[in-house]
């Protein structure tokens, strides 16, 4: 491994605690809500940690910074981070920010476990510093994918926002449809309002819209605006990126939020360990908790075994990824080298597609799974 060289701050302790940064989008632009359930699974573990002895006697200490979604702001937050002296990173939801920090962490030789953002490209050369619990955005939309395709849908209209995320996304559907009959018609919502969607869905043929857009906005207008038109009755909306995973969509936008596939990274059944932290997640987040807050926990539950292993030297944490085998909420954890991923994955999480109930649009029904 090429090591580059640590700013003294890197190797320093204090004898006291282990500390890990931690990236989470607290505030806007960011996904508010996803980085609440991020920093609750985070936070969860690393008390856990702590009350069964720490990292042999020291105790875990985690160093929050908000990115906001800004990738300057996340690059500088690791720059801080590792002056600070942190052991390894966690974190992040939003994949272009988590890009910016892995290229960061690669060049600062810090060790960072990405717990959520999916671009397969994390890192543009192969990495030995970062690994990744989220299933690359390439295996979980080829599963979305498919679903579409077994539910029949064939010309499919994607509402794209501009961002290295989503045209990854609208390219790894294209790809994987075209020889399977399957048409997709990109629709850029820069020069169109919400109602225009409708008329281009229409005059298109469309029979599933994707919400490749931000969350709250355009995503809940464009819907509003889909539902509204009686053209439209029979078209699918989706979201395989995952904006109706959490409460607020609920909130806003009522019966209208359900019935929309969306991509969430959960067994069928959890496993004991994984239904004792639902039951503490929901206490702690007064409500249902969604899979990002799972991937929180699972990210402190991988580090603080491989710092209990290895101590707080960044090298040797890196160097361990290949070796890991822990039991997370969603399963056993191993990372491996994946083609065309360039960073270590775990290979792979469980994928369900699921919707809200329109029965009960706070209960979700699972659709398929890959």
């Amino acid at each position: 491994m090429n090591t580059p060289p640590s700013p003294p701050a890197a190797e320093r302790t204090d004898g006291s605690s282990v500390r890990i940064g931690a990236l989470v989008p607290l505030s806007r632009p960011g996904w508010v809500e996803a980085g609440q359930h991020l920093l609750a699974g985070l936070e969860l573990a690393v008390r856990e940690v702590n009350d069964a002895g720490g990292i042999v006697g020291r105790p875990l200490e985690l160093v929050v910074r908000d990115t906001a979604a800004d990738p300057q702001r996340a690059a500088a937050a690791v720059d801080e981070l590792a002056r600070l002296g942190v052991a390894a990173l966690a974190g992040e939801y939003h994949s272009v920010v988590a890009r910016a920090a892995a290229a960061r962490a690669d060049a600062l030789g810090l060790p960072f476990l990405c717990s959520s953002a999916v671009l397969d490209a994390l890192t543009e050369q192969p990495t030995e510093w970062v690994a990744r619990l989220a299933p690359a955005q390439s295996h979980g939309w080829r599963i979305y994918a498919d679903f579409l395709l077994g539910a029949g849908h064939s010309r499919i209209a994607v509402a794209a926002e501009p961002s290295v995320y989503w045209a990854s996304g609208a390219r790894i559907l294209r790809d994987y449809l075209a020889p399977r009959g399957g048409t997709v018609i990109e629709l850029d919502m820069r020069e169109l309002a919400p109602t225009a969607v409708c008329d281009e869905l229409v005059d298109n043929r469309a029979t599933a819209l994707l919400l490749l857009v931000g969350h709250p906005e355009p995503a809940v207008s464009i819907v509003k605006s889909v539902r509204r038109d009686q053209r439209l009755a029979e078209i699918m909306i989706g979201a395989p990126a995952g904006q109706p995973e959490f409460a607020q969509w609920a909130t806003l936008l009522g019966d209208d939020s359900a019935a929309i596939p969306f991509l969430r990274y959960l067994p069928e059944r959890l496993a004991p360990l994984g239904a004792r932290v639902e039951t503490a997640l929901r206490e702690r987040l007064g409500e249902a908790p969604s899979f990002v807050a799972f991937e929180g926990y699972d990210t402190v539950a991988v580090l603080a075994d491989v710092l209990r292993s290895h101590g707080a030297d960044r090298v040797r944490t890196a160097e361990s990824w290949p070796r890991v085998a822990v039991e997370g909420t969603r399963g056993q954890i191993q990372f491996s080298r994946t083609p065309g991923i360039s960073v270590w994955q775990w290979a792979w999480t469980p994928v369900q597609v699921v919707d809200r109930d329109p029965a009960q649009p706070d209960r979700f029904r699972i659709l398929h799974t890959g």
